[in-house]
């Protein structure tokens, strides 16, 4: 595996060795020692997985306080973009994000730390989307930010007129309502 350090500290993509022949391919998604010697020493506790069509934005959500979720995310089928944003308290790249396109072709995962805020945008017709988090979810603790918070800037790489998201994410709050629940 080759882990890659991105812009913001902490946040890593990993891109396994594929080993293909005429039967198809093989790769190790997830090998402990590998992770724990490139420094991610999370202990998962459980996978999600969700499939989505074109144009859907899924974000931008985080757990708070102790329920916080370390992720790793990557896609089976398809092609997103995935982004995580940097809300750690103190955080010297506060507010900025990391965005990367995984796909079932590139293979590529996306290891996110805690308190980063994390979503994605199906740029295929389809995409089953699967993630390790390393926190159970806790309802009470999850707190979201709107896809199209200008604080945050992301280009999710779909037209807005072809975007498809919850009616939570569409009412989320904005980066500067997560400074308020910080100092709650």
């Amino acid at each position: 595996m080759n882990f890659i350090k991105t812009e913001i500290d902490g946040v890593i993509i990993v891109e396994p060795k594929i080993f293909q022949d005429a039967r198809g391919y093989f790769f190790e998604s997830y090998n402990e020692a590998e992770f724990i010697k490139n420094g991610i020493t999370n202990r998962f506790v459980q996978d999600n997985q969700s499939k989505s069509s074109y144009g859907v934005v899924r974000g931008l959500h985080c757990q708070l306080g102790s329920h916080s979720q370390a992720k790793l995310v990557r896609v089976l089928l398809g092609r997103v973009l995935d982004v995580a944003v940097d809300v750690r308290p103190g955080s010297k790249t506060f507010g900025k994000h990391v965005a990367v396109e995984l796909s079932d072709e590139n293979q590529r995962q996306l290891f996110i730390p805690r308190h980063f805020l994390h979503g994605f945008s199906v740029l295929s017709d389809t995409a089953v989307f699967a993630y390790k988090v390393d926190n159970l979810y806790n309802k009470e603790s999850e707190f979201g930010i709107r896809y199209d918070d200008p604080e945050i800037g992301v280009d999710w790489r779909v037209p807005a007129n072809k975007i498809i998201t919850s009616d939570k994410d569409r009412i989320a709050n904005k980066l500067s309502d997560l400074l308020k629940e910080y100092t709650k």
